[in-house]
């Protein structure tokens, strides 16, 4: 359900003279993008803020951090000089405004274009110093949160795939990799979880905020070296694994440089494979969500569908485990494309007429309007793509195979399989998704 801008306002009037700011109320505005969480930009009296909420009770229910605890991290990171924002109020049942916390806001911009534009060595030791600094708040300064161990996240993350239908190989093969790779037991730190480009704020090329603690957690601390180095926030920038922005070895040596302990490149791999795992499985959550009326926004459906954007980078990961002939093999030829259309419209080009019309008014919107705007086309093109590539169903039978060890890259042809499976499926889903176009032409060679 859709919070009025008016009850919005009048709820945030009621915190910030709580909070001993009682100026007026303005410029109101949704931010875009927050795949889980909402944000709102406002002013009160000269000074700017950001409400960070939950879109509705149901988002918060099983979650395993509440925003009084996120906010109790936040403050406990920032005392310990990690550029954090500055919490000013957290929300009340009273407020109307459900669950949340206010911050003031933090100069720069979180766009990944521009952050990974203007950074470089720079951007990326700011990054590796946060990293180490957040790694040296003592675990009970940051109060109750979860703790994660790898045995019990990988069961987490298996138990999770089930529930979702266990029918997706590549994830089947990527479980079965972590329970045959876990490393031993390490002393906890504090984790942030989510530190990556689009999660953090910077200007002219350097950091000035980390954002989104809201899956904070006590852990392995090449969890989070890990995490931001995934293809899918390096946002295009193939060729520099370090965040985007350098090489791996330029952010190891950065952070240990800030004081951070020395890092186990194997432990640094588990954990990549691990969150590649965990953000496949996140994004097909996205679906569930939409379809128990928790959140109803187009957003949530359309993310749900860039699964197959962590399905091919897991295989790009794990395929350097196969034999070397499995790795030779040749693909399956693609599906046939479906036959032209002849006399009415077929569905898919109702579909594109749609699109194009949405496309002819965008320039009739604006703010968090054009972004659900251009939301909807990615949508209208999924449905128009999957109806011209057919591309291969889920497997559950293949999936528990993988999973109970009866196959693996070294059953002859799974590879090849999965590869054109993997092809096909992101082709449909997001067809300019950076990794696509390398992956295809190693994979199928000159075409």
């Amino acid at each position: 359900m859709v919070t009025p801008v008016e009850t919005i306002e009048a709820g945030l009037a009621t915190v910030m003279r709580r909070a001993g700011s009682p100026g007026a109320i303005a410029g109101l505005a949704r931010l875009s993008g927050g795949a889980n969480m909402e944000s709102w930009a406002f002013s009160c009296g000269e000074e700017e803020f950001v409400l960070r909420r939950a879109p509705s009770a149901e988002m918060m229910a099983g979650r395993p951090m509440s925003h009084a605890a996120e906010a109790a991290v936040i403050r406990a990171a920032r005392a310990a000089g990690v550029v954090a924002p500055e919490v000013v109020a957290e929300l009340e049942p009273g407020d109307g405004l459900g669950s949340g916390f206010i911050m003031r806001r933090i100069a720069g911009t979180a766009d990944p274009k521009v952050v990974l534009g203007e950074g470089g060595s720079a951007m990326l030791a700011d990054i590796a110093a946060s990293l180490a600094a957040v790694h040296r708040v003592e675990p009970r300064a940051a109060g109750a949160i979860p703790a994660l161990d790898a045995a019990g996240g990988v069961e987490g993350l298996a138990a999770q795939f089930e529930s979702f239908g266990g029918d997706r190989p590549i994830i089947a093969l990527g479980l079965a990799w972590l329970r045959a790779n876990l490393p031993p037991p390490i002393a906890p730190r504090l984790v942030h979880g989510d530190l990556r480009i689009g999660n953090v704020m910077a200007e002219h090329g350097r950091l000035t905020g980390v954002l989104d603690w809201e899956v904070a957690h006590l852990g392995d601390f090449h969890e989070d070296l890990a995490f931001g180095c995934l293809t899918v926030w390096r946002f295009g920038q193939l060729d520099k694994p370090g965040f985007g922005l350098g090489t791996l070895e330029e952010l190891f040596a950065a952070y240990e440089a800030a004081g951070g302990a020395p890092v186990d490149p194997a432990r640094f791999r588990f954990w990549l494979i691990y969150r590649t795992v965990w953000w496949a499985l996140g994004c097909l959550g996205m679906g569930g969500l939409w379809r128990s009326h928790a959140d109803r926004s187009l957003e949530r459906v359309v993310v749900a569908r860039r699964t197959s954007e962590q399905e091919l980078d897991l295989l790009v990961l794990l395929e350097e485990d196969a034999p070397q002939a499995e790795r030779d093999a040749p693909l399956p030829p693609p599906p046939a494309p479906a036959p032209p259309p002849h006399g009415e419209p077929d569905a898919a080009e109702v579909l594109t007429a749609v699109s194009e019309w949405l496309g002819s008014v965008k320039e009739r919107f604006s703010g968090r309007d054009r972004f659900d705007l251009a939301v909807a086309r990615n949508a209208l093109g999924i449905v128009v793509r999957e109806l011209a590539t057919r591309p291969c169903p889920e497997d559950r039978p293949l999936a528990t195979d993988i999973l109970a060890g009866r196959q693996s890259l070294a059953t002859p042809g799974l590879l090849a399989r999965l590869r054109r499976g993997a092809l096909d499926k992101l082709a449909a889903d997001v067809p300019k998704y950076a990794a696509l176009a390398p992956a295809r032409a190693k994979w199928e060679g000159p075409r």
